[in-house]
């Protein structure tokens, strides 16, 4: 089997971030319908980074990203110390960014093709929906 590309496997690293720090902001937010979308979220994430993984035919675990671990304990730490909703939906949106830019390199690149590309496009179309959702979550919070 051909080498798995960096980018397939960053695409991965990020979908796993999102589905724990989905589950982890998730588990502080007050408000109940970002909560509820949240660990909704969280759990379409992990589906996709099997979904990705899978037609990568990837079958060992590939994990997260570094800084992906250091974000999720940001966003715990700001609400241990009281950051409230907003706080915490601002350091959500920063990992959507990171999620969008992970798929947009990997489509942009001639090294991601075949069913890899075709789960790929499939799911873009989610991964922007959700940072959208998370951005007008945070603009209507203080």
């Amino acid at each position: 089997m051909a080498e798995v590309s960096t980018l397939v496997k960053t695409v991965i690293q990020v979908l796993n971030d999102g589905a724990r720090g989905y589950a982890d902001i998730g588990e502080h937010l007050k408000n109940p319908e970002a909560k509820s979308f949240f660990l909704k979220e969280a759990s379409t994430r992990a589906t996709f980074a099997r979904e990705v993984a899978a037609a990568a035919g990837l079958s060992e675990d590939v994990g997260g990203t570094v800084s992906g671990t250091t974000h999720r304990i940001w966003g715990d730490l700001k609400a241990n110390l009281g950051g409230g909703d907003h706080t915490l939906l601002v350091t959500a949106e920063q990992g959507e960014d990171a999620a969008k830019k992970a798929y947009q390199e990997a489509l942009e690149s001639s090294e991601v093709t075949g069913s890899v590309r075709s789960v790929l496009l499939q799911q873009q179309p989610s991964i922007q929906a959700s940072h959208d959702r998370v951005k007008a979550l945070r603009d209507s919070t203080n």
